[in-house]
């Protein structure tokens, strides 16, 4: 059996048209097949490789790390230096007030600690969550979701979780005294790309304020520069109480956090002891891979290059049948009205050597998040990829 009829024969699958794209390789923003097929990743396999795969300061981080040690101990018992650097490397990336981090295997691990964090700290045990948002696969995140599609068939789930309208200021209401935390996408992913404005945050935060209500901001997809800055709250002048970051945080490898200050991540010491606990999370190896990565943003100046590369990307995507483009730096959606006009367009863009995306809840727009890496040049290629895509489709 090749590795294609393994594939379908022993590996679960998750729907009846995976793409069977086989790799062999992946540098940069390509991906490689073993009979010299050549891919420009232009979803970093879903907003993950940021600073591209493979990149050499990862791979050396990696190695490094190889000739010391894997894992040694459950998290939070041994000093383990590629942990500790790497916590002070995002503390001093944030505000003062987020400056302990609890390190996870995964978003949807994040989200899981963030909910147990919210709860315990504050004794209340209503959550708010956005319609239409999406937080993990989880129970508790799945729960923490907000697209009854995805969810129904698991039910029942976490009770005491009820959801508003990212970016509706009257839903802002709905917030009070029993709600330990709101929990929202800074910028909603697979929504489609929705994007609230200052206003809406300033107004989110103050209300959580006034209520004692923890503010959890989801930035699993948003962080680590693909908004343009670090943090994509930055965009927006507040400051959460917790903050959950994964996916482009590893540099190609599994990890993830959530983040608050000292007193709130405290309560997990006592009442009980160990109040969460997580074998993997922090891994060496992968602290010392996204350790390298937050290196990696800042000394190359990848994210001071995210709007030019955002509005190169805007100017040369103009087509009828294109409706419009929404984005944040370089987490976009490219608008066609259609699943049925645009899924032929995916299609047919991957025979022509460049990967794209729907979102899971809006299937009418094209995902585009390339490695924050990519070149004019390459933008100029993949772009003109799309566009024939388009023509041929």
């Amino acid at each position: 059996m090749n590795n294609r009829q393994l594939f379908l024969s022993h590996l679960a699958q998750t729907t009846d048209f995976p793409l069977l794209i086989e790799v062999e390789k992946a540098e940069g923003i390509h991906l490689f097949g073993p009979n010299g097929e050549k891919y420009i990743d232009l979803i970093s396999g879903i907003g993950v490789s940021n600073v591209g795969h493979r990149h050499p300061k990862v791979l050396a981080a990696i190695q490094s790390q190889l000739d010391k040690y894997l894992h040694l101990m459950v998290y939070g018992e041994y000093v383990q230096t590629p942990q500790t650097q790497l916590a002070k490397a995002l503390c001093d990336t944030l505000p003062d007030s987020l400056d302990n981090v609890y390190l996870v295997n995964s978003g949807s691990e994040a989200v899981e600690g963030a909910l147990k964090l919210a709860k315990r700290f504050t004794g209340r045990r209503e959550m708010i969550s956005c319609v239409n948002a999406y937080h993990g696969s989880s129970h508790g995140s799945l729960s923490a979701g907000g697209n009854e599609l995805f969810k129904r068939a698991y039910r029942p789930l976490l009770p005491g979780i009820s959801h508003i309208h990212y970016g509706h200021l009257a839903d802002l209401e709905k917030i009070n005294r029993q709600t330990a935390a709101v929990i929202l996408e800074t910028i909603q992913g697979e929504a489609g790309i929705r994007v609230a404005d200052r206003e809406y945050f300033q107004a989110l935060r103050r209300r959580c304020d006034e209520t004692g209500t923890l503010l959890i901001l989801d930035e699993i997809q948003a962080g680590f520069g693909r908004t343009g800055k670090f943090w994509a709250f930055e965009h927006f002048d507040i400051v959460p109480d917790i903050l959950l970051c994964a996916k482009g945080m590893g540099g190609g490898m599994p990890i993830g956090a959530f983040i608050a200050n000292k007193e709130v991540m405290g309560v997990f010491k006592n009442n009980p002891l160990l109040g969460h606990i997580t074998t993997f999370g922090g891994h060496p190896v992968s602290a010392a891979a996204s350790l390298a990565t937050v290196q990696i943003l800042q000394e190359e100046q990848l994210i001071s290059q995210v709007e030019a590369k955002a509005a190169l990307f805007k100017s040369l995507l103009v087509h009828p049948k294109i409706k419009g483009i929404r984005n944040k730096g370089l987490m976009m959606a490219v608008e066609f009205g259609s699943f049925e006009v645009l899924k032929p367009i995916i299609d047919r863009a991957i025979e022509l050597g460049v990967i794209t995306d729907w979102f899971l809840f809006c299937d009418d727009s094209m995902r585009i998040a390339p490695p924050l890496i990519i070149t004019e040049e390459q933008i100029h290629d993949a772009c003109q990829a799309i566009l024939r895509a388009i023509d041929e489709a």
